[in-house]
């Protein structure tokens, strides 16, 4: 994200816990349907994803006055989007795991090259391990630099650069065997 839009929102966030009401909702505005698209990501369910997000803007007015680094609120806020999510998953998994026995992916062999392509890359991601998944996600379609992901995972820059590079090396060797069959 650039410097621009950080500064931005670090002003709107400092606005806000200088008593300016108002800033809070355009920093409602601007992340929203970002922080939707992101839980949605993880659940596959709009309404649970807006659930989740709404939980979240609840924690983060709560502890928006208390943000030390006001430029980073976007990584702070997807933070706490991705725990929700994740708590969310967690307490789900065992009833996905018994409806995966009643999941027949349907396949239509009239797709062109291109889409089956992308059929393919995305059956190969949805085989990676869930951190692996969410590091893909936030560094290639979120476009989250390492440090920004490494404080929306809680985790060290090193872990990430290094779930991102065997996630890459795992998709590597999966599309290959894939081509090969």
């Amino acid at each position: 994200m650039g410097n621009a839009k950080k500064i931005f929102e670090g002003l709107l966030v400092l606005q806000y816990q200088s008593g300016n009401k108002k800033a809070f909702s355009l920093l409602v505005k601007r992340y929203n349907t970002k922080m939707c698209n992101h839980a949605y990501w993880f659940t596959y369910d709009k309404d649970i994803a807006k659930d989740i997000v709404q939980d979240s803007w609840g924690i983060i007015i709560k502890k928006l006055p208390y943000l030390k680094k006001p430029n980073s609120f976007g990584s702070w806020a997807m933070q706490i989007v991705t725990r929700k999510s994740i708590d969310h998953l967690n307490k789900t998994s065992r009833v996905r795991e018994k409806l995966k026995d009643y999941y027949e992916p349907i396949v239509d062999n009239d797709l062109d090259n291109k889409e089956s392509d992308l059929l393919k890359v995305y059956g190969a991601i949805k085989g990676l391990p869930q951190d692996q998944q969410i590091v893909l996600r936030l560094f290639y379609l979120e476009e989250y630099s390492l440090k920004e992901i490494s404080e929306i995972l809680n985790k060290s820059e090193g872990t990430v650069k290094s779930r991102l590079y065997h996630a890459r090396e795992k998709l590597k060797t999966i599309l290959k065997n894939r081509n090969h069959e």
